[in-house]
């Protein structure tokens, strides 16, 4: 299917960027996120021309596992590879250090694991997701065992932050992770050292991890539109 519509020809464009940065023979970890489909598209569009051989991928969402079967991508497992050479994910929030935000789509955990093991992670965004500092525009993540919820949102309290269970859209109750936990959104009014925090989060018993990426991210390809045109620029 073509569209015409710039930011969608825009999101093509910063994963078609990213996806060629993928060379044969290379283990690659798929993210998560509408930007990041279309780079897991792309990387399969390769493969079917013959561009690219030898892929395999490691997914970090049930979303990636679908987009990677639908256009041909094999995957395998941490179990089963000893190393991640690239992986391409989105993000929520990038601050001008290359920190980020993620966790929209409730998958910062896997998405984490992935991201920190590859030996280059490429992020994949618009330009509205690029802030001076963190926590300006999209609240914090943070995913939590159910049965620790309300002790953790008093511990995230104390650590001045505002937190909140993320509720379902179309479903009853509360949004469940691909692990089966609960997602708290926490609203900082100010993130001024996001390295201490994400540990801060972390220590808190029950806590399984939160979406502050800090000192991961290798380089950051911004997608914007231009004079009704797509363009990518990096970071």
């Amino acid at each position: 299917m073509t569209t015409t519509d710039p930011v969608t020809l825009m999101k093509q464009a910063v994963g078609k960027a990213a996806a060629d940065r993928v060379q044969s023979g290379m283990i690659v970890g798929l993210g998560t996120g509408s930007t990041t489909a279309y780079a897991i598209q792309s990387i399969g569009e390769r493969l079917r021309a013959g561009d690219l051989k030898d892929i395999k991928g490691i997914p970090t969402s049930f979303q990636a596992i679908v987009l990677a079967k639908e256009y041909g991508i094999p995957l395998t497992t941490l179990d089963e590879v000893e190393k991640i050479d690239l992986a391409i994910d989105g993000a929520d929030e990038v601050d001008p250090h290359k920190n980020l935000i993620k966790g929209g789509g409730a998958a910062h955990t896997r998405e984490k694991i992935v991201d920190t093991l590859a030996e280059y992670f490429i992020v994949v965004v618009d330009s509205s997701k690029i802030v001076d500092r963190l926590g300006s525009t999209f609240l914090l993540p943070v995913e939590v065992l159910p049965l620790a919820m309300t002790p953790v949102m008093r511990a995230i309290t104390k650590l001045g932050g505002q937190p909140q269970l993320r509720m379902g859209v179309k479903k009853a109750g509360p949004v469940i992770t691909d692990q089966g936990n609960f997602v708290i959104d926490v609203k900082f009014d100010r993130i001024d050292d996001p390295a201490t925090l994400e540990k801060e989060l972390n220590n808190i018993p029950g806590v399984l991890e939160n979406g502050l990426f800090v000192g991961v991210t290798d380089l950051v390809l911004i997608g914007e539109v231009k004079d009704g045109q797509p363009i990518v620029r990096e970071m």
